[in-house]
């Protein structure tokens, strides 16, 4: 199996097939073949498979999927990249600390780098669904990449760093930790039923959310809950559910 297998490169909704021809090339030269698109707006294409040049078995082994939330579904970590600052502030990494998070769990969890459109990047909705956010330094006169540079900058970083000895120096969270981190689409479930019940206690109005959701999901994604941790938060919000009802 290859050493980055588990991590996903998810490029959301390309415009142009080229740029996914070119990030699959930028994989290749950093050891990564797990390319994972979601909506692309034309694939499979010929003109991906010229700008591939000998990364096209990458293109023929993606995935396709109609929303980002089923291309993480299986992860538990998912980084996101972001060129700029939100309105709500989120856990951000440089993408040096990037390389690390990567490298301290791809051998035990499925990890998820998630690059934007060309043109406007990710949206709040699904800059939300990451744990953290990473930004590329880049000249304050020019700071637009192309998504394939993008691509190439965040797998150098990760490749260096696995070549780095200073790799052995960093403690896992992985090596003491009792319980396996919570997948994302367990994440999302427990989401989903959080804010029925806030909504039965009349603690949320869904027509005047005022940002809740948002703000509950940056606390959640910067603790990272374990399986066994989830497990006690749904036992807790079924049971005011049963106290509601009875």
């Amino acid at each position: 199996m290859p050493e980055f297998n588990n991590v996903k490169i998810v490029l959301v909704n390309t415009s142009h097939p080229g740029n996914i021809g070119a990030s699959a090339r930028a994989m290749a030269n950093m050891g990564f073949t797990n390319l994972v698109l979601v909506q692309p707006k034309d694939f499979p294409s010929g003109v991906a498979v010229g700008r591939a040049a000998s990364a096209v078995d990458i293109l023929g082994s993606a995935q396709v999927f109609d929303s980002l939330e089923e291309a993480i579904s299986d992860c538990t970590l998912v980084i996101c990249t972001s060129a700029r600052s939100r309105k709500i502030p989120w856990p951000m990494v440089t993408p040096e600390q990037t390389a690390v998070k990567i490298l301290e769990e791809k051998s035990s969890h499925k990890v998820a780098l998630v690059f934007g459109r060309e043109d406007a990047g990710l949206n709040n909705s699904e800059l939300q669904l990451g744990h953290f956010h990473v930004q590329i330094p880049t000249d304050k006169n020019f700071s637009s990449l192309n998504l394939a540079a993008s691509v190439l900058v965040i797998c150098y970083e990760v490749y260096k760093r696995k070549l780095s000895s200073q790799s052995k120096e960093s403690s896992s969270e992985e090596d003491y930790w009792d319980q396996d981190f919570a997948r994302s689409d367990e994440v999302e479930h427990f989401y989903k039923h959080l804010e029925r019940v806030m909504v039965a206690i009349k603690f949320h109005d869904p027509d005047n959310p005022r940002q809740l959701m948002q703000r509950v999901r940056r606390l959640f994604g910067r603790i990272r809950i374990d399986v066994m941790e989830m497990n006690i938060l749904r036992g807790i919000l079924s049971n005011i559910e049963k106290s509601i009802k009875g």
